[in-house]
């Protein structure tokens, strides 16, 4: 966690300390001794010999130190003497590597080490060797780590490892007490827990040994097993003894973690090497690393530093696998470890095992079961080491020494606390190592079952601490800083009053003569001395988006980009799915058209002109019919030979014919025929096999005629035609099937068996062999509404929603249709006025494009001179924004309009709201933004989305937002001016309809069925060969996860999986009692019924998975292991660089199977071009292995001769033709012509064979191909990506430029390109549907939302029956839990910022319509979803409200009426960049910026030295980017980058520190403040185990009440924070809070704004800032910034487009602010701002 510079010096100091001492290194002092066992040093005792006071009544105290010291460094010098050497030996590699300062490197330590060892055998230093290379290799891979989310949003699916050294590693702390340590590892653990996270703890049996030099962390290693392993319900692993030993990697192929969370440095290099082995392994067997230093988390993320495994990993391992098992048996072999106790007595530890051995059996039969484990281990460790040291004395004639008598009672304190802890001290070690080796023991003895509840509390030492608390007051109460008064300035407005009146009147208020009040900050003087006007209103965010036309444009050159942009749009609008035609939509006058209505209503009789109109619709009906029955007449004896000539192709011609004909007659007869030809084709096929076995393939097809045209042409069905269906019935063999059609015909049965009979049950054909072909649930009835096609029940709900004005929450699956409603919502308000707005808020700008593509391609309106119909903003582009109907746009750009005080009249125009992918509400960066557009929009709303597993809880809340409008709403009206009530009254005049039907009405509407299956498969590769096996889904599940989860909602069956599941369930469990009644034939939804439907084989597909968990139920928990195991994969495993080698083939695999076109997604972005190339590269050598040798030259020539005769052209043209002669004009046509003939020849050898690409050329024309490429010539890879286009490849990332990832949606939708390598950029909404989807590569951003989100474009509706999903070689665990994963649920998080707070203030005060914008901001601050039916949460959020105010108007940004002032306006803009822009200004205001930028003398200019250090400055507070703080561990040489970030310079670091001194003394008041809503009962139990340590279970001595002290108030510390001696004061520093802050108010360091110059993780080591902003500055290359600065080219582009963002948008701040155009700090940032844009042009 971070940590303060001062404070981290000291802790660091002590780690080292607390290692250099305990591996017996060659210094040592009594501080560092005291320390091990808890003490708290003061600064006294780090000087030593150095006076604590003149004062003489202490000289004695001093002088009897004195002699202490004196006689502790002759004891220690006999110390040293005495130790073992083989001991020594043992631990000698300890001294190459400690926790050292980060700025230091281990290299000059391993020379020295390596110097020591010279004498050694060539063994050993060939050990030493491969030990620095494994430093490298680790050093290398962790500093590439990425900070990012560890837990996605199925965290279900994430399970991981945490390494149980590394979890101790990261809380060891001699301040903290041991029931502390306890407590915060369980809160370590329990942050993971409910956040859902699945975890198992592994301590692995050799780390143990690397503790015996260290008793005191030994024995808290194991008391922490044992406590996690029986007082929670964490699962704890012991059994593995190293990283290296087979059993672990079994159990890592088994489980496969996403990751494990390891150290990356150990109390000494014995343990820092063991950890490196660790990780290296890891990373070798695909499994990533998260470093347990650096970690943070908020209420809903945990974030750390996260390690892919690369292929690199891999190849390291494989090298070295001999050296790391002979490295890794090397640290932890040595002989058996000896102990020396004071000068001349050694102790073997294995002395002490046996002894506490036979102690416990001897306790066994004194002490009852049910003991309390703490008497049992104090007994037994004090029994055995007592008994020991006694064996140990008679055999020794050590003096301990005489004890010094003092008179004065602190140096009795003091030498209580250095003299005897000193000589006692190594006993204490004895004692601990006894404390160990009991528990070990006592965790192997059976039967003596003890009471192991209080295992975190086994070493009281409390009498020892607080004799230390006792000491440390004494010596700093000078010194000691008194909790200044909390008393909140008042403030007089109506908002807060409304808001926080409640926890107001407890809060105590300021008088107005009070200091604090009279020296509130004023920015008066800085604006005089400077010209600025600090409190000036700012031009609207949207304003300053760069825009390259609007329609409200004269100018003819921005008329032209007009034109040209909404060209394109239309084109790749017209590209989209199911937009071919245009709606033209015209405005109608809406009170006309109520009007119109109900007169229509009221006709009885037609008029003659619609008489007319009927008649001719009559007549064209007629015509069309007549003219498609001419047309199958003439194609009907076509198709039918082609059906019996080839089967495949001529059933595809057939349903393409279908699709054209719209007479329902006509395609009645189409169908008719297509089953007697299907029909005949089967007939003769089994003829041809006779006995054989038979294509079941070609029956499936006459079975599906049947049951189409039973179920869609029933009405045209007439007593022949059903006769026919039966006799075919019964040709197949479905007897039972033909009696039940028969039925209705009263035809006689004949009983014979057909020689063409199916030898199969007509309802197991259905399920087994029809599948996906099975009929779904669609309705007949069209809706008048909708044009193209009949809509469901549910899309009908969404549209009756609309037409009511009401809100809904739409949860479907990918690809179902949701969005249609959408484009419905469009239309109508549209048709309604010209003023009505439509928003539609998409996640990604990519989804932005395609939004305003469909929306061009659908929709037309002729609109006044200055309107158009569709607007665009985003971030960086905006176009029409206040004047188009339908805005398409980015959560943070809209709420920039919502909570404009200047768009209060665009606002009152939105008629609705459209949020597409809503479950963004529980994502990881911006989800408070979509909260906030939920709760302040006024009108109806669309939220729409696939993957929310808890949408009643979101409607709840969102029915109780829009309750709340109901209210304001009366009351904003009831509160309006007559002048506001006439303009009201003129435009209900102008939207009556909408005023009559407004709804507050929050529909649900859910739809769980996907329109298409999908099929998984698991592919591996063997030798030469591709394995495909088929992945049931019910293969994912285990028994453990059935009966903790049940089986997931959204896992679907096909119909042939469900049989697959019957019949496996029958095989393992022959006796099964509901076998006969679940068979098909017998199921009741089956049983002799003609067409069984999808919702059928629904409802058993529903029974057999109840089934399948009452077995568990019924106890048959074996057979359903069987079960699974049975219809569980078995694939092989290949090696990286044969994957990838073989990656081409398996592309053409796919194309032989017909599974093209397909989506292969990877993670890298490396990966994803070098795939894509890859197959581009096979098809190119494919071609020239087939081609004739002589191809090539012939190409050569045939070019040679072409450029020879467009020379001889060239020359013999001329301009005018008249002056040729007729010799000339007759050569100019044989050249011609011969030119032609010879670019003929040309264009066939160039030509691409069908065999050696993928493109179809038929899906698209030349001149649309021609027309896309166009968008290419530009670009860096235009070229490549046209020629690997022409073979029907491409690639998309989000490193790519815009145009170029268009032009493969594009060609991709259209059919042309049929392989498309992707990284996720393709995952969130983007319409490209395929017929497969490939996930290529693991990542640990493949988590089970973007599996959802990526599978759901597998299978085209209306296109494919079926979606495939094909997993190439990533790990079956992984796979299981990516398809078992629930849905996540939205939870809220912490929803304010004081940057929110002032904008909520400045709408509020700035507003026209003041009762709206009140309305607004307390809606956004009643309405947190974190708070929803949570009082104490949002009695919190008030209390923080407040303080938050506080802050705001001591540091000038509000006066105490709640109005803005100073720079409120600037840190409003730059709210996305909080704390950061609260800092900006106080440099601002203190004049730093205008010291600093100083132009050359007599000129406007600044130089580099400026400019640099300005950016220096702005990268220290904007787009920081901590790395790990291990990357400082060896100095590498960079090509052009520095890397590492300098710190700030002084005079800015000091107003660093200051504002930061600022916010917290603010944070701490509210912490204080707050604490009364803690729940102290779940205060005083340990979070993970729920141990109770409330004072009543608490006895204490009397001793320790006496010294304890109480002078210093611990109201809102936790209470086991308390017991390391953290009190109140402690919250005014920001480091200490995480540790000691109440657990139940959920809030943590992250509410605070602290600005943290540097940070530190758990060791105590800078996290150093990446320099990318100022390297580039520096170098201009993207290229330096991926080879040096560890960020990959796609991220890095990103970044700096964001600073450069950043930068512009501070010079337009302040150029507005300033009334000097010459003013040199505007200069300064405008002159940067120019450099810097033009520098990022120019790599792009």
């Amino acid at each position: 966690m971070p940590e303060s510079r001062s404070m981290m010096d000291s802790a660091e100091g002590y780690f080292k300390k607390v290692i250099h001492s305990d591996t017996y290194e060659n210094t040592s002092s009594d501080d560092e001794d005291t320390e091990k066992i808890g003490f708290i040093p003061t600064k006294e005792d780090e000087e030593s010999g150095s006076k604590n006071d003149s004062d003489e009544e202490y000289e004695t105290s001093d002088k009897a130190e004195a002699d202490v010291m004196k006689m502790l460094k002759e004891e220690e010098n006999r110390e040293k003497e005495a130790r073992d050497p083989d001991y020594c030996n043992a631990c000698i590699l300890t001294t190459e590597e400690v926790i050292q300062p980060a700025s230091q490197t281990e290299v000059k330590d391993f020379s020295i080490l390596q110097h020591e060892r010279d004498s050694q055998s060539p063994e050993i230093r060939k050990h030493l060797q491969f030990l620095k290379k494994l430093r490298l290799h680790t050093w290398a891979s962790l500093s590439k780590a990425q900070y990012v989310s560890l837990l996605k949003d199925f965290v279900e699916s994430e399970f991981f490892v945490i390494d149980g050294d590394s979890l101790l590693l990261m809380f060891l702390d001699s301040k903290t007490q041991y029931l502390n340590f306890f407590y915060q590892i369980e809160c370590f653990l329990q942050d993971f827990t409910e956040k859902g996270a699945k975890y198992v703890v592994v301590f692995f049996k050799d780390a143990e040994q690397l503790y015996f030099p260290y008793p005191h962390f030994l024995f808290l290693r194991t008391a922490l097993i044992e406590h996690l392993r029986h007082n929670t319900g964490t699962t704890v692993h012991t059994e593995f003894s190293n990283c290296l030993s087979s059993n672990w990697e079994i159990f890592l192929k088994k489980s496969y973690p996403y990751f494990i969370i390891v150290s990356d440095i150990g109390l000494n290099s014995l343990q820092t090497d063991f950890l490196s082995i660790l990780i290296a392994h890891s990373l070798s067997k695909k499994v990533n690393v998260v470093l347990a230093s650096g970690q943070e988390y908020d209420i809903l993320r945990v974030y750390g530093y996260h390690v892919q495994s690369v292929y690199t990993h891999r190849v390291f391992f494989q090298k070295y696998r001999q050296d790391l098992r002979y490295a890794c048996e090397n640290l932890v072999r040595y002989k058996e470890p000896l102990m020396c106790l004071y000068e001349h007595l050694k102790l073997s530890v294995k002395s002490i095992q046996k002894e506490v051995h036979q102690t416990v059996h001897l306790l066994k039969k004194l002490w009852p079961k049910g003991s309390d484990i703490r008497r049992v281990v104090c007994v037994l460790s004090c029994a055995v080491g007592l008994k020991i040291y006694s064996n140990m004395l008679k055999n020794s004639n050590t003096s301990m020494g005489a004890k010094t008598k003092q008179s004065a009672k602190r140096a009795q304190i003091r030498i209580m606390k250095s003299c005897w802890t000193k000589q006692v001290l190594p006993l204490i070690k004895m004692q601990q190592l006894c404390t160990h080796f009991s528990l070990t023991q006592l965790s192997d003895t059976n039967g003596w079952k003890l009471d192991l509840t209080y295992l975190p509390d086994l070493n009281d030492d409390s009498l020892l601490r607080n004799i230390a608390h006792y000491y440390e007051f004494e010596y700093t109460k000078d010194y000691e800083e008194e909790i200044p008064n909390i008393g909140l300035i008042p403030v007089k407005s109506d908002l807060v009053e409304n808001y926080a009146g409640d926890v107001l009147k407890d809060l105590p208020v300021l008088e107005s003569n009070d200091p604090a009040i009279t020296s509130l900050i004023k920015y008066k003087e800085f604006d005089e001395l400077r010209h600025w006007h600090s409190g000036r209103p700012l031009t609207e965010e949207y304003e300053r988006v760069w825009c390259n036309a609007d329609a409200k444009s004269k100018h003819p050159e921005e008329r032209r980009q007009i034109q040209k942009l909404q060209t394109f749009r239309h084109f790749y609008g017209s590209t989209l799915e199911n937009v071919t035609s245009k709606l033209i939509v015209h405005q109608k006058d809406v009170s006309g058209n109520d009007s119109a209505a109900v007169k229509k209503t009221e006709k009885k009789h037609k008029s003659k002109a619609e008489t007319i109109i009927e008649e001719n619709n009559r007549r064209r009906k007629s015509e069309e019919e007549k003219k498609e029955q001419e047309q199958w007449k003439a194609l009907c004896i076509p198709t039918e030979k082609e059906i019996k000539a080839n089967m495949t192709v001529g059933i595809n011609k057939l349903e393409k014919l279908l699709k054209t004909l719209k007479n329902k007659s006509v395609k009645f007869s189409v169908e008719m025929t297509g089953l007697s030809a299907c029909l005949h084709v089967w007939k003769k096929h089994c003829k041809e096999q006779g006995e054989k076995s038979r294509d079941l393939s070609k029956a499936v097809e006459v079975m599906r005629r049947i049951h189409v045209l039973l179920e869609k042409y029933q009405d045209l069905l007439e007593k022949p035609h059903l006769q026919k269906l039966t006799r075919y019935l019964r040709l197949l063999g479905f007897e039972n099937l033909a009696c039940s059609l028969s039925g209705q015909t009263g035809e006689p049965s004949d009983h014979t068996i057909s020689k063409y009979a199916i030898k199969v049950g007509p309802a197991r054909f259905q399920l087994q062999y029809m599948d996906y072909y099975l009929l779904r649930e669609e309705r007949n009835d069209p809706d008048p509404r909708v044009q193209h096609f009949i809509p469901d029940t549910w899309q009908r709900e969404l549209l009756d929603a609309v037409d009511n004005n009401e809100s809904a929450v739409i949860v479907a699956p990918t690809s179902s249709g949701k969005t249609y409603a959408s484009y419905y919502c469009m239309e109508k308000v549209l048709k309604t006025s010209n003023d009505g707005v439509v928003v539609y808020v998409a996640p990604t700008k990519a989804l932005v494009n395609q939004v305003v593509g469909t929306i061009y391609s659908q929709f037309t309106k002729k609109l006044p001179d200055g309107l158009v119909v569709c607007g665009v903003f985003t971030r960086d582009y905006r176009n029409d924004v206040m004047n188009s109907q339908i805005l398409v746009t980015v959560p943070q750009c809209l709420e920039i309009l919502m909570l404009s005080p200047r768009s209060q009249k665009w606002t009152k125009r939105i008629q609705y709201v459209i949020f597409d992918e809503v479950h963004c509400l529980g994502g990881e960066i911006g989800a408070e933004i979509w909260e906030h557009l939920l709760v302040t929009i006024r009108c109806p709303f669309l939220a729409l989305s696939a993957t929310v597993s808890n949408p009643e809880h979101l409607t709840e809340w969102l029915q109780s937002v829009k309750r709340y409008w109901r209210h304001a709403e009366d009351k904003i009206e009831g509160s309006s001016t007559s002048s506001e009530k006439n303009f009201t009254r003129k435009c209900k005049v102008k939207s009556k309809v909408q005023e009559q039907k407004k709804s507050y009405r929050v529909r649900l509407v859910l739809y769980e069925e996907r329109y298409n299956d999908l099929e998984k498969y698991v592919c591996s590769l063997k030798g030469s060969d591709f394995i495909i096996e088929h992945c049931h889904p019910c293969a994912a599940l285990t028994v453990s996860h059935i009966e903790n989860y049940g089986i997931p909602s959204d896992l679907s069956l096909s119909p042939r999986e469900s049989i697959q599941l019957y019949d496996t369930m029958v095989k393992v469990w022959q006796e099964w009692p509901r076998a006969k009644e679940l068979d098909p034939e017998e199921f009741v939804s089956f049983k002799n019924k003609v067409v069984i439907k999808k919702p059928d084989v629904r409802k058993y597909e529903q029974e057999l998975k109840k089934e399948l968990s009452k077995w568990i139920v019924l106890g048959q928990r074996r057979k359903v292991n069987q079960l699974l195991e049975h219809l569980r994969p078995k694939p092989v495993d290949c090696s990286e660089e044969e994957k990838w080698m073989r990656f081409a083939s398996f592309v053409e695999k796919l194309h032989e199977m017909n599974k093209l076109p397909a989506i292969f997604f990877i993670f890298n972005v490396n990966s994803v071009e070098y795939a894509a190339k890859n197959v581009f590269f096979s098809l190119l050598r494919k071609q020239k292995s087939e081609q004739h040798p002589n191809t090539e030259r012939e190409k050569e020539h045939l070019r040679d001769e072409l450029r020879k005769v467009k020379k001889q052209l060239i020359k013999l043209s001329s301009p005018n033709t008249k002056k040729l002669s007729p010799s000339t004009m007759d050569n100019i046509r044989f050249l011609l012509s011969t030119k032609q003939q010879l670019e003929r020849r040309l264009k066939r050898l160039t030509a691409v064979p069908s065999s050696c690409t993928y493109a179809d050329p038929k899906a698209v024309d030349g001149d649309t191909l021609r027309k896309i490429f166009h968008r290419l010539r530009f670009e860096r890879r235009g070229y490549v990506q046209q020629m690997m286009a022409l073979r029907g490849i491409g690639y998309h990332h989000g490193s790519m430029a815009a145009r170029e990832r268009q032009v493969v949606e594009m060609l991709f939708r259209l059919g042309y390109i049929k392989v498309v390598t992707a990284t996720s950029t393709l995952a969130l909404g983007i319409n490209m549907p395929c017929k497969s989807v490939v996930f290529a590569e693991d990542s640990v951003f493949l988590d089970a939302l973007h599996y959802r989100q990526m599978s759901g474009r597998a299978g085209r509706r209306g296109q494919d029956m079926i979606g495939n999903v094909f997993f190439y070689d990533i790990p079956l665990p992984k796979v299981e839990r990516l398809i078992k994963s629930n849905v996540p649920q939205l939870k809220g998080q912490f929803p304010l910022t004081i940057t929110l707070i002032l904008r909520l203030m400045l709408l509020a005060s700035k507003a026209d319509d003041k009762a709206d914008a009140r309305a607004k901001a307390l809606s956004v601050l009643k309405h947190s979803l974190m708070s929803f039916r949570k009082e104490r949460y949002a009695e919190i959020l008030k209390i923080y409200f407040m303080f938050s105010l506080q802050f705001l108007i001591k540091e000038g940004y509000l006066d105490q009426e709640g109005n803005p002032m100073g720079f409120a306006g600037l840190v409003t803009h730059l709210y996305y960049h909080e704390p950061s822009n609260f800092v900006l200004v106080s440099f601002l205001v203190k004049g730093l910026f205008h010291k600093l930028c100083q132009p050359i003398k007599g000129s406007t200019v600044f130089s580099e030295d400026v400019l640099e250090k300005l950016v220096l400055i702005l990268a220290n507070l904007f787009g920081r980017k901590h790395l790990p703080a291990c990357s400082k561990k060896y100095e590498r040489p960079f090509c052009q980058s520095k890397v590492f970030l300098e710190d700030l310079p002084k005079d800015f670091a000091d107003a660093v520190k200051e504002y930061n001194t600022k916010v917290q003394e603010n944070f701490a008041h509210f912490l204080l403040t707050t604490a009364k809503l803690a729940d102290m009962e779940q205060e005083y139990r340990l979070p993970l185990s729920k141990t109770d340590f409330t004072s009543k279970n608490w006895h204490g001595s009397e001793l320790a009440s006496y010294l304890m002290d109480n002078t210093k108030s611990t109201s809102a510390i936790s209470p086991f924070a308390c017991l390391s001696g953290v009190v109140d004061n402690n919250l005014f520093h920001g480091e200490i809070i995480n540790k000691a802050v109440l657990r139940s108010l959920g809030i943590n360091i992250t509410n605070c704004p602290l600005l943290y110059l540097n940070k530190y993780d758990n060791q105590g080591r800078k996290r150093p800032l990446n320099a990318y902003a100022l390297d580039f500055y520096k170098h201009g290359s993207l290229i330096a910034l991926t080879t040096d600065n560890w960020l990959n080219e796609g991220d890095a582009y990103n970044l700096l487009k964001d600073f450069s963002l950043l930068i512009k948008s501070i010079g337009t701040s302040l150029s507005e602010l300033c009334d000097d155009p010459n003013d040199k700090v505007l200069l300064a940032f405008q002159q940067l701002g120019e450099i810097y844009a033009e520098k990022l042009k120019s790599v792009t």
